[in-house]
């Protein structure tokens, strides 16, 4: 039989049934994606993309059913300039019901900032790395959280959701190999401070099934699954597999990047988030939930490819392998 796009049964029709559950009992039936593309997602990029081209990004990406968009980031425009409009963005967004648009914030400064800009959701960053957040925040590991810990008080306080953030949980590229125990104490304490989701971030990309189901193992002794998220970055073509072994030990959110796109600037070396068209593709094929529509998603990457890659290929081959014809392929949701 031929396998492709003609072989691919036409939008709306029933899907194949297997002779086996393609489902495996232990996987969810149903998974949430937080979208990090136009944040984490155009960061990394050299090209400055005009405000109207990402709120354009952002409608799309909630058109396509995705229920939490990070949309900005306020930190220096010096230090990440393609996060400079950080509160026109915010000004702009689409009233999207049942959506969140959550932005990062590295302290209370830039806290006041995106209140005021009407931010409704943050999202706070820290590393059990001390070179990391040396490098990224020119601060210490206690430091930073001292100051992280009011921030989410105060937060509460104002009724503000605050989602954590926690960079290179396998390894670091000043630091090495991490402990799982010092993640997972690090978590606990961000749960502890008020975070309602702990993101775990593969900031390198190094990680594997084996690495993360070992941090797992020790994460979810302190955390329960229901808050906890994975983070990965496909630097080594790992993101894929080490969702699959996140799946099996209970984790049932997952953070991606339209298209691929990505990066950390303070990370040397690494490259794109896992492409939430190709996490969509697989999750689909074993009869997993997410409510997004895949045709819907391959637009919006396109769109954003058109504005900051040119001629570049898409760093996500679904979006390369699907020619955007909803004749000719499926609704995946």
């Amino acid at each position: 039989m031929r396998v492709g796009p003609t072989s691919i049964p036409k939008s709306g029709a029933e899907p194949p049934q297997y002779k086996i559950n393609a489902r495996h009992p232990n996987w969810p039936e149903e998974v949430k994606i937080v979208e990090v593309g136009p944040r984490d997602g155009l960061q990394n990029e050299d090209k400055f993309v005009r405000t109207e081209d990402k709120i354009r990004f952002i409608r799309m990406l909630a058109e396509a059913g995705l229920k939490k968009i990070e949309a900005t980031s306020f930190v220096s425009a010096r230090a990440v300039p393609q996060m400079a409009d950080a509160e026109h963005v915010v000004r702009d967004l689409p009233d999207a019901p049942g959506v969140t648009f959550p932005v990062l914030v590295p302290n209370q400064k830039q806290f006041a900032r995106a209140l005021e800009a009407g931010a409704k959701e943050i999202a706070i960053f820290t590393s059990p790395s001390y070179r990391f957040v040396r490098a990224n925040m020119q601060s210490t590991v206690e430091a930073v959280n001292d100051g992280y810990k009011q921030l989410v008080a105060e937060a509460q306080a104002k009724g503000v959701p605050v989602r954590g953030y926690l960079s290179c949980v396998v390894t670091c590229p000043f630091s090495g190999f991490m402990d799982p125990e010092e993640v997972a104490l690090m978590a606990e304490a961000m749960i502890d401070w008020g975070c309602y989701e702990v993101s775990l971030g593969d900031t390198t990309g190094a990680g594997t099934p084996g690495s993360v189901r070992s941090l797992l193992y020790s994460v979810l002794q302190r955390v329960p699954a229901s808050q906890v998220a994975l983070h990965c970055h496909d630097t080594y073509g790992q993101a894929l597999a080490n969702i699959l072994a996140g799946l099996e030990m209970g984790i049932t959110t997952f953070d991606s990047s339209a298209g691929g796109l990505g990066g950390c600037p303070y990370a040397p070396g690494s490259t794109g988030n896992i492409a939430t068209e190709d996490l969509l593709f697989m999750l689909a094929g074993m009869q997993i939930k997410t409510g997004v529509d895949l045709i819907k998603m391959i637009a919006a990457s396109k769109f954003m490819s058109r504005v900051v890659m040119q001629k570049r290929k898409s760093h996500s081959k679904v979006v390369e392998a699907f020619p955007l014809d909803e004749a000719t392929h499926p609704k995946m949701t």
